[in-house]
């Protein structure tokens, strides 16, 4: 459970279970300490967000500032910012061989 307290919004997640397995998104916000709503901005979009368990969900040590801000700005963000946080972390990753 100490991991959902680890999780907040414009944090990059990983998906470790269902059909969306190894799948990144980007989490939205924490409506209880068991789930999390996340999007990706394209498959599911910020207004269709996924709920996940956050014991389903796996870090990647990777955090969007510009996601985050706007979420905390105006409550909304767009697809657009979101498929471009999870293209960053996906490049960063393969910068460090992941």
């Amino acid at each position: 459970m100490k991991e959902s307290h680890s999780l907040k919004p414009g944090d990059i997640v990983r998906s470790l279970r269902g059909k969306d397995e190894d799948q990144l998104y980007v989490v939205l916000a924490l409506p209880d300490e068991r789930s999390a709503l996340v999007a990706d901005g394209d498959k599911r979009r910020f207004d269709r967000p996924k709920r996940k368990n956050v014991l389903h969900l796996e870090p990647t040590g990777q955090f969007s500032e510009e996601v985050a801000g706007s979420l905390r700005e105006t409550g909304r963000v767009t697809n657009a910012k979101l498929r471009f946080a999870i293209a960053s972390a996906m490049r960063d990753a393969e910068e460090k061989g992941e």
